[in-house]
């Protein structure tokens, strides 16, 4: 279990990136939704202890031992795996060498421990046949798997992964995806994205980011069904798009064989021409953004 208690951070220009986010986050693959901008990677930041928060606590629990991560970094660092959004690589270093001088910075000094460790983890991501290519030439989604098995040395307790598909192909995401969820079952994984897909097909619980702040939490099932009922959708000529959202709270747009396609949130149809929608996870993502949009002065752009 992973405890989160009010935690703040302003940045020297006073750009509040964080402001008194809690959450409690236990085993499992944990989905954190929100925009670009809104302090997703500030918040990974402080928890993989790479920048100290202005305030605020949290607290790492793993078997009978709990850890003050900002009082005490180096003791979860021992059992942290990380994937940030970016990541350097040596440009000439095979996969294999790499992973092996990462495993020995990770503490895995002997070398036949650490040759099975290398080994086994590259066969886990299946880059096992590629493990003697430098990673500069690999494609996206292989570096991503890189990322993962790099992350998954040392068995960590807790694995943070910050926007993992952006910019795979659909075949590479899924196979991402896959990974992930095998690995998200009997330790905290936290899946940090603004694509809502990831978190619809992985994460049995999500909380939603915006302008620093939760603003949501809890089962995306829950979520979805605060909003059965009370989604609405209609295919309307361009032109009167403006004019829909004068009328209506329109919390998505669609364009359709020409045709605009509007989503509206409404507690009953907006007219005629609207037909009751199944609301989904997309669904109350926009309507959370719709609700708690954040002005340009507040939004936080340090993520």
């Amino acid at each position: 279990m992973l405890s989160i208690s009010d935690l703040t951070h302003v940045y020297a220009n006073g750009v509040r990136a964080l402001d008194a986010v809690s959450l409690e986050i236990p085993a499992g693959m944990f989905g954190l939704l929100g925009p670009n901008g809104a302090g997703k990677s500030s918040l990974m930041r402080c928890l993989a202890t790479l920048q100290v928060p202005t305030s605020g606590r949290i607290r790492f629990e793993t078997g009978a031992q709990g850890i003050d991560v900002l009082r005490d970094p180096a003791q979860l660092r021992a059992t942290l795996g990380y994937l940030p959004q970016d990541f350097g690589v040596y440009p000439r270093v095979s996969a294999i060498d790499m992973l092996d001088h990462l495993a020995v910075l990770k503490g895995l000094g002997a070398r036949g421990e650490r040759r099975e460790t290398v080994e086994a983890l590259l066969k886990q991501v299946n880059l096992w046949d590629v493990r003697k290519k430098a990673i500069a030439g690999f494609s996206g989604g292989m570096r991503q798997r890189f990322g993962i098995a790099q992350a998954l040395i040392g068995n960590p307790r807790l694995i943070i992964v910050d926007e993992p598909t952006a910019g795979l192909d659909p075949e590479e995401r899924n196979r991402f995806n896959n990974l992930l969820s095998e690995i998200g079952e009997n330790v905290v994984v936290i899946l940090s994205t603004h694509i809502v897909d990831d978190v619809t097909d992985l994460c049995p619980r999500m909380a939603i980011l915006v302008g620093g702040r939760i603003v949501e939490s809890g089962t995306p099932g829950t979520l979805i069904d605060r909003l059965r009922g009370h989604i609405w959708q209609a295919t309307i000529d361009k032109s009167r798009l403006e004019a829909a959202r004068a009328e209506s709270e329109v919390i998505a747009t669609r364009l359709r064989g020409g045709a605009t396609m509007i989503r509206v949130l409404s507690d009953a149809s907006p007219g005629p021409a609207f037909a009751a929608a199944e609301a989904g996870l997309e669904d109350v993502y926009f309507a959370t953004l719709h609700r708690h949009r954040a002005t340009p002065t507040t939004l936080a752009k340090a993520a």
